[in-house]
């Protein structure tokens, strides 16, 4: 059945439905067509056996004489697993870890949906990869990889599809040419070799679902949604698989849920609607079972929404992107594991599909912006994710997704190409262009492309004009080491059912049967309120890990903690935790307050507070960390060095019974 949303968009749609069913995608990063590329020139790599890296100044093995792998130059410094601080992804010791990646694709499929699958014109660029990374073909791995080191990368994104993971039959021994070893193996196979070379060459592993099928992204294609053509539940079933097989290859340290998410030819992929169309909600249930049932140390990378609408002028559309985490972001079990993510190509736009013919609008693409121009866009778009600091919605960004053809001979895409490396560079951004392998005289997008013979091109010859803005992407100054810890802020979200983020809570089963239930992740304590909308924020500033040892808490339900002479909200119903307690949590019963969580402290708490009121608007400290967690309705706030200790309603005619009052005391 048609959702309002959906309803929205019949008048005048029905004249084109069948034409987008059909077009080529709409939506965006399905790649425009490789121009022919050049004969190759002096520039390119020859059998001369030494040229010059025009990236690192340094000399370079060809190709075609290059026979082991040499010694990754981050190896040895950086230690897995990664993790989170405010805007940065550092290592097990706290240092800065920049994602400075580049897209191997091929596992996820390179079929374009039409003709025959056996014939290679009916491929991406004529590239049929039989759903295995691109380049095994024609190279062996470890040149592959040293060729990987000499672009100046430390991690790989690598796609893959459902469909590799279930896939029974072994691939074409014309698929591994170069890699006889891989011979006789399943995709899956071929992938798991692929993660452990990789890894113990140095580099960082982040998983991509890229697609359901083997079909190319993106468009109307059948991949628009992670539960396209399959259940949510499959597809998280999917992902807990995939994060154990890796569990023990200690630098698989990502998991990127899904790619692109998008509309389909009848509705839209939404933030928060709670139907089988949120993909906030998926994103969050599958980062939920990855964490605590496969890999507990993996990166939880969630891209922003990709598009929406009917890319038809007049009618409603867009590029959401990460907009949506202002007003509603991930709180996962672990604090320390969220990574947002966008993907940005020049031929795409802020409203524009990308798209060129059918699907194409008059707005402008991102090569038609001018670079403060853009640079506002990327800020409003993705970029405040990071930029905002200390907000509930505060992470690290990574542009998963961008890239350009080395034939391109535009003056806007070759402008817009310098102007986002030039983004990127100034402010220390986490990237991974797409693609990283390609064919030669097929995919000129390619930072690496091999002929028939494994000879390589790309933007390592002095002729590929991208060099310039690659190398000053590469070797701009970037923060390193040491990274201070800062305070987390998280949301907690009750909107369509339990938001328990503390596995010490989900450990000891349902305290609170039958109602919604919030509780913080284990390490933060309950800060804040909303009177209305059942949201709540969470922190740990100014006490790290306040809870003492084991797994005691206590449920309130009555007014039995509150001591005779300690009437902090006359008149109103009061659930206040014991002496020593500071709350982690809360539950509802439609609006109104069914309980508190109390949590015991590890050391004694402050007794002295005040009653911060918010029924009737907002009372937070003046500079508010955490920022507006419930966006539309009132809240309530304790200050930095405060603890919550009670939450106040009333059941009286007229009221809601929703939070009205927190008691908020010292730490200390």
């Amino acid at each position: 059945m048609p959702t309002r949303r959906t309803l929205r968009y019949l008048t005048g749609i029905a004249s084109i439905l069948a034409v987008l069913a059909t077009a080529p995608g709409p939506v965006a990063t399905a790649r425009q067509p490789a121009a022919p590329a050049a004969p190759a020139t002096s520039a390119s790599v020859t059998s001369d056996p030494v040229t010059s890296d025009p990236v690192t100044s340094a000399p370079v093995t060809s190709a075609t004489s290059v026979t082991s792998v040499t010694s990754a130059p981050e190896a040895d410094t950086w230690q897995p697993p990664l993790s989170t601080r405010g805007r940065y992804i550092v290592d097990a010791k706290g240092d800065r870890f920049r994602l400075k990646s580049a897209n191997w694709d091929g596992a996820q499929g390179s079929w374009t949906g039409s003709g025959s699958v056996e014939d290679p014109a009916n491929h991406h660029s004529g590239q049929n990869s039989s759903g295995v990374p691109l380049g095994l073909d024609r190279v062996p791995l470890p040149t592959l990889l040293a060729d990987f080191h000499r672009l100046g990368i430390n991690s790989i994104r690598l796609p893959f599809s459902n469909e590799m993971i279930h896939a029974t039959a072994t691939v074409p021994d014309g698929a591994v040419a170069a890699n006889t070893q891989l011979r006789g193996k399943t995709p899956l196979q071929v992938f798991d070799a692929v993660v452990s070379a990789l890894s113990r060459d140095g580099f960082a592993v982040i998983l991509n679902n890229h697609t359901n099928t083997t079909r190319w992204c993106c468009g109307i294609d059948g991949n628009e949604r992670w539960n396209s053509g399959q259940s949510t539940q499959a597809w998280i079933d999917d992902w807990v698989f995939m994060a154990r097989r890796y569990a023990d290859e200690p630098r698989v340290v990502g998991a990127d849920l899904y790619n692109e998410v998008r509309r389909d030819v009848l509705d839209d992929p939404n933030w928060g609607l709670g139907d089988e169309h949120d993909w906030y909600t998926a994103a969050q249930r599958a980062a939920d079972r990855i964490l605590t049932e496969a890999d507990p140390d993996l990166l939880i990378v969630i891209e922003g929404i990709n598009w929406t609408g009917i890319p038809v002028d007049g009618l409603p559309h867009e590029r959401p992107t990460l907009a949506p985490a202002r007003t509603l972001s991930h709180t996962l079990v672990n604090t320390h594991k969220l990574v947002y993510s966008a993907h940005f190509y020049g031929y795409t736009g802020p409203r524009h599909s990308g798209a060129t013919g059918v699907g194409e609008t008059h707005d402008p693409r991102y090569q038609d912006l001018s670079r403060d121009e853009l640079y506002r866009v990327l800020s409003d778009q993705a970029f405040f994710v990071a930029e905002d600091s200390g907000r509930h919605y505060t992470a690290p960004v990574w542009i998963s997704e961008f890239g350009i053809g080395s034939a391109e001979t535009g003056t806007a895409p070759r402008a817009w190409f310098t102007n986002i490396t030039d983004y990127f560079a100034d402010r220390d951004a986490d990237f991974a262009y797409w693609p990283l392998v390609g064919w030669e005289g097929h995919d000129n997008w390619a930072l690496l492309r091999y002929d028939s013979t494994g000879r390589r091109y790309g933007i390592l010859d002095q002729g590929d004009w991208r060099g310039t803005a690659w190398q000053r992407l590469m070797t701009a100054p970037e923060r390193t080491g040491p990274v201070d810890r800062v305070p987390a802020w998280r949301m907690l979200v009750t909107d369509h059912g339990d938001h328990v983020q503390s596995l010490i809570e989900r450990g000891r089963g349902d305290w609170d049967p039958g109602a919604y239930k919030a509780a913080c992740p284990d390490g933060l304590r309950l800060i804040g309120l909303s009177h209305t909308s059942g949201r709540g924020l969470c922190t740990d500033t100014g006490a790290d890990d306040p809870r003492a040892p084991g797994t005691a808490h206590t449920v309130v339900t009555d007014e039995r903690y509150v001591p005779a002479g300690g009437d902090w909200a006359s008149g109103y119903t009061k659930f206040q935790c014991p002496s020593d307690q500071f709350l982690i949590g809360y539950s509802r019963r439609g609006s109104r307050v069914s309980a508190a969580l109390c949590a015991p402290a590890r050391t004694r708490l402050g007794t002295t507070g005040r009653t911060v009121w918010f029924d009737r608007s907002d009372n937070r400290p003046a500079d508010p960390a955490g920022g507006d967690f419930a966006h539309g309705a009132y809240k309530g706030q304790c200050a930095d060095g405060e603890y919550a200790a009670g939450i106040a309603f009333t059941t009286r005619v007229g009221s809601a019974g929703g939070p009205d009052a927190l008691l908020c005391r010292r730490l200390s």
